[in-house]
C-alpha cells in the first residue's frame, strides 16, 4: 500500500510539473501574441498524451499484479504443499518462471511511470522476509514466493510412535489407544454355520452290505453376539481392554430318532441367550517401528467362563433317562459360553510400506481342564464324565490394509486356527480329532470424525469346520 500510494504521488507530481512548466512558458511570454496561445495549446496537448500514456500504464500494472497475485495463490495451495520435505518438481519451476516474468514486466512500468522520483523511493521499505514485492521484481531462478532454493517449506508433523490406523478385521486391535484416551467399543456380529454329519451304527457282513442303522443330520446355526469393549491408554504404549458379550444361538438339527426306525425327518430346535465369557487383555506396543522395521505389540488374554457352559444345558439321553429309554442326544438348550476358563498370549505386527501397511499375529489358547463334571440329562439327572482337558488352540492370521484417503480404509486378510483333540479322562474321546478353520475376511473403515469410526468386516469359512458367515460391525467412540 505504501509502494502505490508512493506511486500515486508520483503520477500527480509528474502532471503538476508538466502544467507548471507549461504555463510559466506562458507567463514568460504574455505579449507575444498568438505564438505563446499556440505554445501553451501544444503543451496542452502534450500534457493529455502523458496522461493517456500514464493510464495505460496503470492499467498494464493492474494486469501484472493481478497476475502476480495469481501465481502467489498457486504456490501457496499446490506448490508449497508438494515441496514439503525439501522436493521441487517441473511445475514448481515452471511457476516460478511465470511469476519472474510477470515481476520484470511490472518492474519495467514501474521504473518508467516513476521516473524523477528517485528521491522518494530511495526510503527503506517493509519487505517480508522470505517474499518480494511486485514492484521490485524477480530474479531469474526466483519465485516472488521468495528464493527458489531446494530447502524445505515448514516441518513434517513429528511422529508420535504408534503404528498406522487400519480397517480392523481381527479380534486383536493393531493400534493402542492414546494415553488417557478411553474407547468405548459396542459392536455386533451376526454368525451362520451348516455342517452335514452321516453315523454309522450297525455292523457290515459283506462290503457294501450294512446292517444297522444310518443316522444322517443336518445342523443349521445361527448366532447373534452383541458385546460391549472398554479400552484404557495407561501409557502411550500400554493399554488394558474389559469386553463383555451377550450371546443368542438358534439352532436347527434336521434328523431321525434314534432306534425308533422311523423313515421321516424330524426338525429338532433349540436356542440360548445369555451372558457370555468376559474377557480381560493387556497389549503392550514393545518397539518404535519405521518402513523397515515392524511394530511388535504383544498381548495377553483371559477368557472367564462366566457364560452358561454346555454341561449346565438339558441333554436329550440316548442311554439314561427315567422314563425314556431313547432320545435324540441333542441338547434341548444351547450354550453361551466355552465352560472353561482360558489364557491366550500373541504377538501383532505391522509393518508400513507406504501406501500399504502388513500386518498379522501369532496366538496361543491354552484351555484349563475342569475335573469332576456332570452333565444334565432329562428329568434333571446328572451324568458323571469325569475330567475334561478341551484342546489348545494355535493361531496365526495376516493381511493388508490400504488407506484410500484421509477417512476411508480398506483390509483383507486370512485367519487360520488350529485346534487340538478334547481328552476325556486323558484319553482323547472318540471321534474327536484335529480340527482346522480358516476365514478368508474382508474389512472397511470410515473414520468420521476424531471421535467416531465405523468397521465393518465380513468372513467366509473356508474349511468344512468353520462358520460359513461371519459379518461384524464395531462402532470405536474415542474420549
Amino acid at each position: 500500500m505504501k509502494k502505490r500510494s508512493l506511486q500515486g504521488i508520483g503520477y500527480a507530481g509528474c502532471s503538476t510539473m508538466l502544467l507548471l512548466g507549461g504555463l510559466g512558458q506562458a507567463q514568460t511570454a504574455p505579449d507575444s501574441g498568438p505564438p505563446g496561445v499556440a505554445r501553451l495549446e501544444s503543451l496542452q496537448r502534450e500534457l493529455q498524451e502523458q496522461a493517456r500514456q500514464l493510464e495505460q500504464m496503470k492499467r498494464a500494472l493492474a494486469e501484472q499484479e493481478a497476475t502476480i497475485r495469481e501465481l502467489r495463490s498457486v504456490m501457496t495451495n499446490e506448490s508449497l504443499a508438494r515441496r514439503r520435505g525439501g522436493q521441487r518438481t517441473p511445475s514448481d519451476a515452471a511457476t516460478n518462471a511465470a511469476a519472474a516474468g510477470a515481476g520484470s514486466s511490472a518492474t519495467q512500468i514501474n521504473n518508467t511511470v516513476q521516473q524523477g522520483m528517485q528521491a522518494q523511493q530511495d526510503a527503506p521499505q517493509a519487505v517480508q522476509p522470505g517474499r518480494q514485492g511486485s514492484a521490485q521484481g524477480a530474479q531469474p531462478g526466483e519465485s516472488l514466493a521468495g528464493p527458489a532454493v531446494d530447502e524445505p517449506v515448514g516441518r513434517p508433523p513429528e511422529s508420535d510412535g504408534r503404528p498406522p490406523e487400519i480397517a480392523p478385521i481381527f479380534d486383536q486391535p493393531g493400534v493402542l489407544t492414546p494415553q488417557g484416551k478411553i474407547v468405548v467399543e459396542p459392536s455386533f456380529q451376526y454368525g451362520y454355520s451348516s455342517s452335514n454329519r452321516v453315523a454309522l451304527v450297525g455292523y457290515s457282513v459283506i462290503p457294501a452290505v450294512l446292517i444297522g442303522l444310518i443316522d444322517v443330520r443336518e445342523v443349521k446355526t445361527t448366532t447373534y453376539l452383541s458385546a460391549v469393549a472398554l479400552r484404557y491408554g495407561i501409557t502411550k504404549r500400554l493399554e488394558i481392554e474389559a469386553k463383555v458379550p451377550y450371546v443368542h444361538t438358534s439352532g436347527q438339527t434336521v434328523s431321525r430318532e434314534v432306534f425308533t426306525g422311523t423313515a421321516v425327518d424330524n426338525v429338532f430346535n433349540a436356542s440360548g441367550s445369555g451372558l457370555g465369557d468376559v474377557e480381560a487383555t493387556l497389549r503392550y506396543q514393545l518397539n518404535y517401528g519405521n518402513e523397515k522395521m515392524p511394530y511388535f505389540i504383544g498381548w495377553f488374554r483371559y477368557k472367564s467362563n462366566t457364560g452358561k457352559d454346555p454341561f449346565e444345558v438339558v441333554t436329550d439321553c440316548v442311554t439314561r433317562c427315567v422314563s425314556n429309554t431313547t432320545g435324540t442326544g441333542l441338547p434341548l438348550g444351547l450354550p453361551t459360553g466355552t465352560g472353561f476358563q482360558a489364557v491366550q498370549p500373541g504377538v501383532t505386527w505391522l509393518l508400513p510400506t507406504d501406501p500399504a501397511v502388513f500386518f498379522g499375529t501369532f496366538s496361543y489358547l491354552h484351555n484349563f481342564a475342569r475335573d469332576n463334571i456332570s452333565r444334565t440329562v432329562l428329568n434333571g439327572e446328572k451324568e458323571f464324565l469325569g475330567k475334561i482337558s478341551p484342546g489348545d488352540i494355535f493361531q496365526f492370521n495376516f493381511g493388508m490394509g490400504l488407506s484410500l484417503n484421509e477417512h476411508a480404509s480398506f483390509s483383507i486378510g486370512y485367519d487360520q486356527s488350529i485346534i487340538w483333540p478334547t481328552k476325556l479322562n486323558g484319553q482323547t474321546i472318540p471321534g474327536s480329532v484335529r480340527i482346522t478353520q480358516g476365514t478368508l475376511l474382508v474389512g472397511y473403515s470410515y473414520r468420521f470424525n476424531q471421535r467416531y469410526t465405523l468397521n465393518l468386516s465380513v468372513g467366509a469359512g473356508l474349511t468344512r469346520d468353520t462358520p460359513d458367515l461371519t459379518v461384524t460391525l464395531r462402532l470405536p467412540i474415542t474420549f
